[in-house]
């Protein structure tokens, strides 16, 4: 019978939980044996409490019960983003988790709206969205699970808390047989032959020995970076902040069902609400403004009493140019940092989990093809992130020294094409892989003032008073539906209410 493949993850907090929680779910079962090494003494950096609905998909693949997890992580639902004074100062916008419109034609719903538009009898492309119209209203519902009612046609998310989180993945792979060991890393050992890691040594002198490692150190990129010297692919030059400072305040009144992200002079400030608490953070290039300045303009904008002082944290946007080196794969901030402003890095880390259960290697060596796939497929992911957020900067008012500059940099072609072919006809493609589909970029192009200079000739078929009889009538559908659901605050308190701290 052959030895069971040794499988190490380095790290705790999300990402090292996360993965640790899916092999607990499928490796450990098949023989793999699974441990992860962390220390106390190394805190986690836990700012991402916004995440999109593919963590659901992720939850529900270790079969987490929902209620269960909410209540653990202090959670509360999440429809989409709201954008404030992004594209133009005083305007706000919400990129939703959900489509605009339901067909009404040969045309996409979208392709109507353009024609309606430049019609003048269309209204706000907001209006018909079931998720946004619901969300202004601080509103929340489960989809009904009815294909032809536009109260189906959205998914959701989650804020959470992070650490909280971690803690409650913990115990679940625990309880399934992954072992955790306790201490700090002083020395990586690496195979004298073929260059791969072999087993790091710990401060108490205990020696972990693996066939296969996933860095989550963090920053630090422990292995992936420092110990193999993967570089890092600097995106600095189109995602400029290179700065954070983090605060919780006390939950407000209004508890909304989106994140909420106010672009600021020299970067933008988060707030994501949860039941317990309301997190704060400000985003920002430190060469435009001082940490001082930065602190002082987040706390000057919560919407309740700080509960902390600020925590300052320090990235660069980029990611490793390679993810799997050699018997290694970097999970999370070990593989790269983007910035949150369209809540992806448990996304990320999400992605690289599921990609590392498809192409593990055996225990008796590893094909070539294996990272060549997983380093390509994570490629694709993080750079049609870079892509859409780079495009959040770009169209901006020149308002400011940091906003000069991002909206009149290069962008990558495969930006400057997507935007060409949006503005030409409101096309955009849909990925077979990567995130963010065509109501993603829709929201944000129009959201932040590109728009259209024709619709798909397809949309002609419609007479022009039809037309207008049908988007009234969905805006008019789509209005009674959102109306029907309770407060989000009413929901929670009824589905998951989660216990005082």
């Amino acid at each position: 019978m052959a030895e069971p493949l040794e499988l190490v993850i380095i790290g705790g907090g999300t990402a090292g939980w996360m993965c640790a929680a899916a092999c607990a779910a499928r490796l450990v079962p098949a023989g793999v044996r699974v441990r992860l090494v962390e220390s106390e003494e190394i805190g986690t950096v836990g700012v991402g409490e916004a995440t999109l609905p593919q963590m659901k998909d992720f939850n529900d693949f270790l079969g987490l019960d929902e209620v269960e997890f909410m209540k653990a992580t202090q959670a509360s639902f999440k429809l989409g983003i709201e954008f404030v004074n992004w594209g133009r100062e005083g305007h706000r916008y919400i990129h939703p988790f959900g489509t605009y419109g339901r067909p009404i034609g040969e045309a996409d719903f979208f392709s109507y709206w353009i024609r309606g538009r430049q019609a003048g009898v269309a209204a706000r492309l907001d209006d018909y969205c079931f998720p946004i119209v619901t969300a202004w209203q601080n509103r929340f519902m489960l989809p009904n699970g009815d294909p032809a009612d536009v109260r189906n046609a959205f998914a959701y998310a989650y804020h959470l808390d992070a650490f909280l989180y971690a803690r409650y993945l913990r115990r679940w792979a625990e309880a399934r047989g992954i072992e955790r060991v306790e201490g700090r890393i002083i020395e990586v050992e690496r195979d004298g032959e073929s260059g791969a890691i072999a087993a790091v040594k710990l401060a108490s002198g205990e020696r972990v020995a693996g066939d296969f490692f996933v860095d989550c150190s963090g920053f630090r990129s422990l292995l992936l970076g420092s110990t193999l010297g993967v570089e890092l692919e600097d995106w600095t030059h189109w995602l400029p902040c290179d700065s954070a400072q983090a605060v919780p305040c006390a939950r407000s009144q209004d508890f909304t069902p989106y994140t909420r992200s106010t672009r600021r002079k020299a970067g933008w400030q988060w707030r994501i609400p949860l039941q317990h608490r309301t997190g704060n953070g400000y985003v920002y290039a430190s060469a435009h403004i001082s940490d001082d300045e930065a602190a002082a303009t987040l706390l000057a904008n919560l919407d309740g009493e700080a509960l902390a002082e600020p925590r300052v944290l320090r990235f660069k946007a980029g990611k490793r140019k390679l993810a799997w080196s050699r018997n290694c794969i970097g999970m999370g901030l070990a593989g790269g940092f983007l910035e949150p402003l369209e809540s992806t890095s448990i996304y990320l880390v999400q992605m690289a989990i599921m990609h590392m259960l498809t192409l593990l290697p055996a225990k008796q060596g590893i094909d070539p093809a294996l990272p060549a796939e997983f380093n390509r497929v994570m490629d694709v992911e993080y750079d049609r992130i870079r892509d859409f957020l780079i495009l959040h900067y770009l169209a901006n008012q020149p308002d400011a020294p940091l906003w000069e500059h991002v909206t009149a940099m290069d962008v990558p072609d495969t930006l400057a094409g997507k935007i060409e072919r949006f503005r030409h006809r409101g096309h955009v493609q849909a990925y077979r892989d990567g995130l963010f589909g065509p109501p993603s970029w829709q929201a944000v192009f129009v959201g932040q003032g590109i728009e259209p200079r024709a619709a798909d000739r397809l949309a002609d078929a419609l007479s022009a008073e039809l037309l207008e009889q049908r988007l009234s009538a969905l805006a008019a559908t789509i209005a009674h539906g959102a109306a029907s659901a309770p407060s989000h605050a009413d929901f929670v308190a009824r589905h998951c209410p989660a216990p005082a701290l």
